[in-house]
């Protein structure tokens, strides 16, 4: 189906606007009233710029306050729409948005505002246009989607039609299934918009909090497969308020919006994208740092050893079972410090994750490779860190350690860390709904429900994305605003099945553990019991405790921080599937306090 976005979606002036929607492959777009009245372009100039960027305008909105009001402002209603309609004719679109009315001197009267909208209807029909009503789920008198519905057919004019707004009908809680019974052809317009659950005000929840499809709450594809049986034709169209996307890149967001767009399609069955291959594991997390010593001290203290090295770059490979750590100490590094780069992910097929990728607009990475080099296939996510897909010790696909030979160090000394458990990435602030709907529909992995989590300097959101084992885990976090982008760290969690002998090994070999208040373990006294000198140990080795509520237990513990990267040592016990959420405000503030946070 053809695809549109309203411009209100997206940031900055009317033509940014338009040439971001046009560069990620939209076929229109909706005009928002207030982008053309700001524009320095004439609404010809308008449409020949939509013509010649390949963008039809499906849209012009909106159009307030309209029926149920008395004679005399109708009849200002009627002068203010001759001129609108006049408008849209030189813009070249066809279609008119009419929310319902909020005025105050609206009356609740379905047949007034039945008759009034057939009189709107038949001015806008001498103009070559159709008016698209829509019940905006804080109307005064019309507030759903199947009460607009019944004033429209009431009305029975050629020229008046509905518009369907999945945030307004799924808001308001309305079963979308009584859509089926709307004629395709009275459906003149969809309009889509997810949301978060939020307990607040419709109004301020529409106008700050919508976000596109697959990052919110809402079954929006269920919706769109109720407007589908109708035989509705026309296009699939975003209308997403939302303070973030209004302040964020146009390019980016217009990209993102067009990526939901790709998978709810394929969601409702009507493409067929490659289908998404879903990772099996963590090959390899890569660092970049300009400084190559304190990154090995740490690793060689946490068991690592160093095994391997590229052949023609400067990237070492540090190993402890099937836990790999890249140390690339490249050009990269100096812009940069030290900070977590690039995930390689063990998929089941490289390529065909790649072609999935691509399909959904990830950013495929150009790679310089020698010709012995292993043909690795990489995309970028939103937040810059690279993605390779991966084949480590299958015989029919080429494997990427055969670019690293050995050096002969031998083996690791080893703390019991066997496999990387997760790995948090800081997303920047505009990205991280974006973030979360690119791992979903890119890598096919589960996004678990956001968090927030306290800060000494503010509120931190956090979402987990894994995949149906838990061999892939990624937790994506953001900081309380944009001057937050850099200041909150990335880490690497390390599983063992034994995270206290684990730490002791640790300070054994000169590690540094993260100082944890004691006024924490005096607390979890109060919340647990605990075997005899359990606790004590826990305190002496700084290790955190989590159950949830099915009995299922996590302990671990922190190192301090290199650049802008820290490890951490897990054990997960009897199905423990989360990340110590309860304990996150006590480890940042830990990190505050001992000033590793943004050291180096």
């Amino acid at each position: 189906m053809r695809t549109s976005i309203a411009t209100v979606s997206l940031s900055g002036s009317l033509t940014e606007k338009l040439n971001a929607a046009a560069r990620a492959g939209f076929d229109g777009v909706e005009i928002f009233e207030n982008d053309l009245l700001a524009s320095p372009l004439t609404p010809e100039e308008v449409r020949d710029r939509c013509a010649d960027l390949g963008l039809t305008i499906d849209l012009y909105q909106p159009m307030r306050d309209v029926e149920a009001a008395p004679a005399e402002e109708f009849a200002r209603t009627l002068r203010r729409a001759r001129h609108k309609f006049a408008l849209m004719r030189r813009l070249g679109a066809d279609t008119v948005l009419v929310c319902s009315s909020v005025s105050p001197l609206a009356v609740d009267d379905d047949a007034l505002a039945a008759e009034q909208l057939a009189r709107l209807a038949d001015l806008a029909q001498d103009f070559g246009i159709r008016v698209a009503y829509e019940a905006l789920a804080w109307g005064r008198h019309v507030s759903t989607y199947d009460h607009a519905w019944r004033i429209v057919a009431a009305a029975g004019h050629p020229a008046l039609g509905t518009c369907l707004d999945s945030f307004h009908i799924l808001s308001r809680g309305s079963d979308p299934r009584g859509i089926e019974h709307i004629p395709g052809e009275k459906i003149f317009f969809l309009q889509l918009a997810d949301a978060p659950r939020l307990a607040m005000d419709v109004l301020q929840w529409s106008r700050h909090h919508r976000c596109f499809p697959g990052q919110g709450g809402f079954d929006v594809a269920g919706l769109v497969r109720h407007v589908l049986r109708t035989g509705y034709d026309g296009p699939l169209s975003l209308e997403v308020f939302n303070d973030v996307f209004r302040q964020s890149d146009a390019g980016a967001t217009a990209v993102d919006a067009q990526r939901s767009l790709r998978l709810l399609q394929e969601q409702v069955g009507l493409t067929a994208p490659p289908a998404p291959v879903v990772p099996t594991g963590v090959a390899f997390a890569e660092l970049v740092t300009p400084d190559a010593e304190p990154v090995a001290a740490l690793l060689g203290a946490l068991g690592f050893a160093r095994t391997a090295r590229h052949r023609g770059k400067p990237v070492d490979l540090w190993q402890q079972g099937a836990a790999r750590v890249l140390v690339n100490t490249g050009s990269a590094a100096r812009r940069a410090g030290t900070h977590l780069a690039a995930v390689g992910l063990e998929s089941p097929d490289p390529a065909g994750a790649a072609r999935r990728a691509e399909a959904l607009l990830a950013p495929v990475l150009p790679r310089r490779r020698a010709p012995r080099d292993a043909p690795l296939e990489a995309v970028a996510a939103p937040d810059g860190t690279e993605l390779f897909f991966c084949a480590t010790g299958r015989e029919a696909l080429p494997d990427w350690r055969a670019d690293f030979p050995a050096t002969g160090h031998g083996a690791p000394r080893g703390t019991g860390a066997h496999r990387i458990d997760h790995v948090s990435l800081t997303q920047p602030w505009h990205h991280f709904d974006e973030a979360a709907l690119f791992h979903r529909s890119v890598l096919g992995l589960h996004a678990q429900e956001s968090v927030d989590i306290a800060d000494p300097y503010g509120l931190l959101r956090s979402r987990a994305v894994t995949n149906a084992d838990g061999s892939v885990r990624i937790v994506l976090t953001v900081g309380p605003a944009p001057a937050d982008d850099t200041a909150h760290a990335q880490h690497i969690a390390l599983a063992t099945d034994d995270v206290v002998a684990a730490a002791r090994r640790f300070r054994a070999a000169g590690g540094s553990p993260l100082p944890i208040p004691v006024n924490y373990y005096d607390d979890l006294a109060a919340r647990y019991e605990f075997a005899e000198g359990e606790l004590e140990t826990y305190r002496e080795l700084g290790i955190l405790y989590d159950r949830d509520a099915h009995g299922g237990v996590f302990r671990h513990c922190y190192t301090h921080t290199v650049g802008r990267v820290f490890f951490e040592l897990v054990q997960r016990d009897g199905g423990y599937r989360g990340y110590g959420a309860p304990n996150a405000s006590v480890r940042l503030a830990a990190q505050h306090a001992a000033r590793g946070f943004t050291g180096g």
